[in-house]
């Protein structure tokens, strides 16, 4: 049998005790290891699996000749592919079971969390996300802007938009052997310089600096690591990466069809933002200045809410 466990968001423990089985029964385990990236080494998840784990490059897994690899013989044991996150999360994933079961394979999928269903860790409903997107690094001569009309089509419905930040990883040959670069990750401050600049390219009115509003997620359901950020899409500009904390980032547009809830529970994210601000502009830890961020940050995240979203607040 050929099985995909969802590894879920942080570190070896997420595994669910049923993806945990089919790993320990399994003859071959490989992590895919490309469409996202775990918080920790492969080999903490050996140690935990008491078993090797075979890392699967983008070739492995989406060729038809390193496809073949990871589903061979598995008609006649079990084989199982990681994932960070959740099986379905990303088509990849979706395309190798297809090739399973043409080739006649019976396949199993164990799901688990990912940050499709976390990010509402946010504060916001789920079942007020409209489409997610996925943001990839512009370079000087490719800027592609597709994104740009899903978030016009989700914010025309009153919807919030999932931004899922580009993962790269460079590669090259190296005395026969193709090496992978360590990966690069993009922060939230540049994710917005780059909405932005579509922003100016279309002018469409979609995103507005001072108007739109926007939570940044780092390291969702990594506990201590976990840092949610709020406020419009200016103050994210000002704050420096490394207030986002770690990567993996995400990035939420936040739609018109704003909840008085939502907005009460985002107050404290947009505390930490005004905070990590006033802190950084005045290069300094002077207790009151944090205060007076804190405040200012809730008291921005609010006026805006009430005045561009038409949120009552009391």
């Amino acid at each position: 049998m050929f099985c995909i466990v969802g590894l879920g968001l942080c570190d070896e423990k997420d595994i669910t005790l049923r993806g945990l089985e089919a790993v320990k029964s399994a003859s071959r385990v490989y992590l895919e290891a490309y469409t996202s990236i775990l918080m920790i080494e492969k080999a903490r998840l050996e140690s935990f699996y008491g078993k090797e784990v075979i890392v699967a490059d983008r070739d492995m897994v989406e060729s038809e000749d390193g496809s073949n690899e990871i589903l061979k013989n598995a008609d006649k044991e079990d084989v199982c592919l990681l994932v960070v996150g959740d099986p379905f999360g990303a088509t990849t994933h979706t395309d190798i079971l297809i090739r399973a079961r043409q080739l006649g394979i019976p396949t199993r999928v164990i799901h688990n969390a990912s940050i499709m269903n976390a990010v509402g860790a946010s504060g916001l409903q789920l079942y007020n996300f409209g489409q997610t997107i996925s943001l990839v690094f512009f370079t000087e001569t490719w800027k592609p802007d597709s994104f740009y009309d899903r978030i016009k089509e989700n914010i025309d419905g009153g919807l919030h938009t999932l931004v899922l930040l580009d993962i790269k990883s460079d590669s090259f040959f190296f005395r026969g052997r193709k090496v992978y670069e360590p990966p690069r990750y993009m922060t939230v401050p540049q994710a917005v310089s780059q909405l932005l600049e579509i922003e100016n390219m279309r002018r469409e009115g979609v995103l507005d600096p001072d108007k739109t509003l926007a939570i940044s997620m780092g390291r969702v359901g990594g506990f201590d690591q976990q840092r949610i950020l709020a406020g419009p899409l200016c103050s994210l500009l000002r704050a420096s990466p490394e207030d986002f904390g770690p990567p993996l980032h995400s990035l939420i547009i936040v739609g018109k069809r704003l909840h008085h809830l939502e907005v009460e529970y985002g107050e404290l994210f947009a505390e930490d933002l005004g905070e990590a601000i006033a802190v950084a502009e005045e290069d300094g830890r002077n207790p009151e200045l944090g205060q007076q961020g804190r405040k200012g940050g809730r008291e921005l995240w609010r006026k805006v809410a009430h005045e561009a979203y038409g949120v009552a607040l009391s």
